[in-house]
């Protein structure tokens, strides 16, 4: 697909599928649209970044709404880390590549060539638009229809691999516990376009290492890195 071209038979499909297809059109496209499209096509004239929004703000009431209910004796703490395990980037990412979403995405020329569709940033920020949508359409329940299968079933995945638990705090934890000193996080190398950088980066304790992990950002290579460093260690 060109960055010109937008798949509105898939659209038709997408919205079908999911008995969106009595809503407001012209909002899915909104939803769709990421800023880079607007400078070569003059005739889109809103990007998707309000409703990316919007869409933030309705998934992490939605997602502490259903935590509350459903997790009675889960204290405030546990609460709040197993909710944001939900709507981090990485897990909106894997939601939107679950229904194909980035097909759909009306991407510029640059982030199309550069793998746009396929970013976890860019498939996060369009599901969040998406959410955005279909709440300015059928309110918070309209959005909890949608949304909930993709809820249960991650929830019990994240809790059953402990996802919801800091990887680099489980880490610490282990050093410290067999006498070592705090994990120690070092670059070692930076790649990929301004808008799209790659980092990688090695975690040594008591100076060795452990493991190291990529990302596009520092946070998220250093969790990457953490996480590998645990399953060398086998711990789950």
């Amino acid at each position: 697909m060109n960055s010109g071209d937008f798949d509105e038979i898939f659209l038709d499909e997408f919205l079908n599928q999911y008995s969106l297809d009595t809503y407001n059109r012209r909002l899915f496209h909104r939803a769709l649209t990421h800023r880079s499209y607007l400078n070569e096509h003059p005739d889109a004239v809103e990007d998707n970044e309000r409703l990316e929004f919007l869409g933030d703000a309705v998934l992490d009431f939605l997602v502490g709404a259903w935590l509350y209910h459903h997790f009675p004796e889960m204290q405030e703490g546990e609460l709040t880390k197993l909710r944001s395990a939900l709507v981090r980037t990485e897990q909106l990412a894997d939601f939107a590549q679950t229904i194909n979403l980035g097909r759909l995405m009306r991407l510029g020329r640059g982030e199309e060539d550069g793998g746009g569709r396929n970013r976890q940033a860019l498939l996060c920020a369009t599901f969040e638009a998406l959410i955005g949508a279909i709440y300015l359409q059928a309110g918070i329940l309209g959005v909890q229809k949608f949304f909930q299968p993709f809820l249960e079933k991650a929830v019990y995945q994240i809790l059953s691999e402990r996802k919801d638990q800091d990887p680099k705090s489980i880490l610490q934890e282990w050093a410290q516990a067999n006498g070592y000193g705090p994990p120690i996080y070092r670059t070692i190398s930076t790649s990929g376009p301004e808008h799209d950088k790659i980092f990688e980066i090695e975690v040594l304790v008591n100076q060795t290492v452990f493991g190291t992990g990529t990302g596009h950002s520092k946070q998220a290579a250093t969790k990457s890195a953490a996480r590998n460093a645990l399953a060398s260690l086998d711990i789950n």
